[in-house]
């Protein structure tokens, strides 16, 4: 029988408008005071255009000199409120964007996120969602700056229609300039944030590899390797700089143009007792407010990036997360069945049209050449991946059909390179806080004890202060996998030991007094000896399935052991 692949969901896109709404309360106040202070913007030349009136008439003054230093408090406690509010609403969605991309990459397993590096990875969960962040203040606070020109426009309109003519042109060009400029800015800011992630990415293969770097003597190659690219990122740097210069200085040039025209109007206007001098100051402060939407640079230089960063986020939300289902994992023995598997990936067939029975309680073993496929079969029976075609059942249930619970109580993994998490030694075993005693059974079965104790503060050893063998790692790695209830999956996962060590554990497996499958990969002749059964792998397929004995009789099963 042949099924769909196990079911997987996958995030809702991140578009800038979702990004930008999860300010949620903040964006209202962001906006309020925005607007608040566009207002006093507006009032106050005016107000100062009354006080010079005033000044020139002798009297009066005194009252809008008062208003005027309402007007100038307001706004800058609008000022105060807006930096307060803008700082927590960015705060509060990088660290939602954080947490989602954490969980988008660790959900997806490692199928999920295999095109991605982990350096380009840090650098979006990092820097890129920092920038993301920023999409909610700088969308609201461009579009209140908007209130400032339009507002002058009506306003010198009233004081006299020719001036809002005037002051009309000038703005005219500063919105292309804007417009010129958002455009190109988007573009160098994606270009420059995939730079570094590709920096980022670079680097930490280097890190994770600098043993091999210092003995193959490649220190000096490495990094021209990594800083490769960082005269690509400063040509991005330098575009967005270029950019910006020749966008402020065409504002630059715009704004002074603008605040000529309208005076030159207004001094005729004044001439001809059209418009009062008090009048005339107004509509030069309103010239230069709204010529001004050319600082508006910076916030579109914010919301370049963070399109530049939600789009690079939303790669990553793009990721299948692995979906589970409901079912528990009936009684049973913990028999594995391979119904029709075939798994390919990038157009090549890792599996093909896989048939196994594998009874509940043995022993078996996987061998075969390299790149045979053995790895994928002991993934696809721990589901760190599923099958393009075909299903994997754990007594009769698919194992996609499982609670998530159920399945990673009932099935432990363990590998031939171990990741240790945690902050201790006791930690790394005690995943899911199985308890002292449960850690300390795993790590007697699997002799790691005899290690650990030797450590300094034992299992309370700070996994960095550590230091282990691969063989000492790998027993850590198999005391994690320990407690599994019914399915044990080893892939590799001895290959570090010394002979006695080995022995001593593959006496414990194959003893089990669980009496759980144990699925282990391994190229020991020993090991597939002491086996119950041996599933034998050659490209992909099946070639032959019996005792060690029984498949010794083959020359070509002889050769897979060397």
């Amino acid at each position: 029988m042949t099924t769909a692949p196990g079911p997987a969901y996958r995030s809702a896109p991140t578009t800038f408008g979702a990004v930008a709404r999860h300010g949620r309360a903040w964006l209202p106040v962001i906006g309020l005071t925005a607007l608040a202070s566009s207002a006093v913007s507006l009032a106050l030349p005016s107000v100062l255009g009354h006080s010079v009136d005033a000044i020139v008439a002798g009297s009066g003054y005194g009252r809008w000199f008062t208003i005027a230093a309402v007007l100038i408090g307001v706004g800058v406690l609008c000022s105060l409120i807006d930096a307060f509010a803008g700082t927590a609403c960015v705060a509060g969605t990088t660290a939602w964007l954080r947490h989602g991309l954490v969980s988008q990459v660790v959900r997806g397993g490692a199928e999920g996120s295999r095109e991605f590096d982990s350096g380009d990875l840090v650098s979006r969960v990092s820097g890129n969602a920092s920038d993301a962040a920023q999409a909610g203040p700088a969308a609201v606070t461009t579009v209140a700056a908007t209130a400032p020109p339009i507002g002058s426009l009506v306003l010198l309109a009233l004081i006299d229609p020719w001036l809002a003519v005037a002051f009309f042109g000038g703005v005219i060009l500063v919105v292309g300039v804007l417009f010129v400029f958002a455009r190109r800015t988007a573009e160098i800011s994606l270009s420059y944030q995939q730079t570094q992630g590709r920096i980022s990415a670079l680097l930490t293969e280097a890190v994770t590899g600098l043993r091999t770097i210092a003995s193959a003597g490649t220190t000096t190659r490495e990094e021209r390797r990594i800083l490769g690219f960082l005269p690509e990122l400063h040509r991005h740097g330098l575009e967005t700089w270029k950019v910006l210069a020749r966008s402020g200085a065409q504002a630059a040039i715009v704004g002074p143009l603008v605040l000529v025209a309208v005076l030159a109007v207004g001094g005729l206007q004044l001439v001809d007792g059209r418009i009062t001098p008090g009048e005339l100051f107004a509509a030069s402060q309103y010239a230069v407010l709204g010529a001004g939407l050319g600082s508006l640079t910076g916030v579109i230089g914010e919301i370049a990036r963070a399109r530049a960063g939600i789009q690079r986020a939303a790669e990553v939300f793009a990721i299948d997360k692995v979906a589970h289902g409901l079912l528990p994992l009936p009684p049973g023995p913990g028999r594995l069945t391979f119904d029709g598997v075939t798994v390919v990936a990038d157009d090549a067939v890792l599996l093909e049209n896989i048939h196994l029975e594998l009874p509940g309680g043995a022993t078996i073993a996987v061998v075969g050449p390299s790149g045979a496929g053995k790895s994928v079969l002991a993934s696809l029976a721990a589901r760190l991946r599923d099958p393009s075609i075909g299903q994997v059942l754990l007594d009769g249930v698919p194992l996609p059909a499982l609670n998530h619970h159920a399945l990673r109580t009932a099935v432990g993994c363990a590998f031939e390179r171990p990741t240790l998490v945690g902050t201790t030694v006791g930690d790394a075993i005690s995943h899911d806080a199985i308890g002292p005693v449960r850690t300390l059974a795993a790590a007697r079965a699997t002799h790691a004890h005899d290690f650990v104790r030797r450590l300094p503060d034992g299992y309370f050893t700070p996994l960095p202060k550590a230091p282990m063998s691969g063989g000492e790692r790998q027993r850590l790695g198999l005391a994690r996998a320990w407690p599994a209830s019914r399915l044990l999956v080893l892939d590799d996962a001895t290959s570090s030991l010394d002979t006695a060590t080995e022995l001593q554990i593959s006496k414990t497996l194959t003893e089990d007094r669980y009496r759980r499958t144990r699925l282990i990969v391994t190229h020991r002749t020993a090991t597939a000896a002491r086996a119950d059964l041996v599933v034998w792998l050659d490209g992909g397929r099946v070639r032959g399935v019996g005792s060690h004995q029984d498949l010794w009789q083959d020359a070509s099963y002889r050769e897979v052991f060397g």
